[in-house]
């Protein structure tokens, strides 16, 4: 793992000497972790997956003159991957309710062992802002501080959304 020195370095030589190879690094760094948080969030879409991934990196890149080094790197790329998803959703709704589709999703859980198949049910019965900070708080171990950066939530309303995803995911194991 990267120190935030290591990191805002790496980040100088992308800004100063457009270091593409500063840049690919911070990708290596950071892909894997990114990928699974956007695969959750997806439920496994995974060429969704790619696109947002692909998406997220590339604002990254342009966007680095505006990183300010207040937050770690890679809260700053969460938020980017965060964002995009959402821009995902609103578009992808808008374009269902333009053709006069219902706004649900269709949620077909993958084959796997038991327990796999429980967790996807239990995320796939979370609305997206719950998914989100289960995912950024459990599956990706980040604090309540950093999910609030990442999402733009208060701190409270990240603890109020894990409360409400626990209650909910013990209901859908219970049945």
């Amino acid at each position: 793992m990267l120190t935030k020195w290591e990191e805002l370095k790496l980040i100088a030589q992308c800004v100063a000497g457009d270091n593409r190879h500063a840049f690919e690094r911070l990708v290596e760094e950071y892909n894997d972790g990114l990928r699974r948080f956007l695969l959750n969030l997806t439920l496994g879409d995974v060429s969704l997956t790619d696109d947002l991934a692909q998406e997220t990196f590339i604002k990254a890149y342009l966007s680095l003159r505006s990183y300010q080094g207040l937050a770690r790197f890679k809260t700053w790329l969460y938020r980017i991957a965060y964002n995009e998803y959402y821009t995902y959703l609103r578009k992808t709704r808008e374009f269902r309710l333009d053709d006069n589709m219902t706004d649900k999703r269709d949620i077909s859980p993958h084959l796997g062992d038991d327990a796999r198949m429980d967790l996807e049910q239990c995320i796939a019965a979370l609305n997206e802002n719950e998914r989100s900070v289960v995912l950024l708080f459990y599956m990706e171990d980040r604090p309540i501080k950093e999910i609030a950066q990442i999402t733009g939530m208060p701190a409270g309303t990240v603890k109020s959304h894990i409360a409400r995803a626990k209650v909910k995911m013990a209901k859908v194991l219970e049945n």
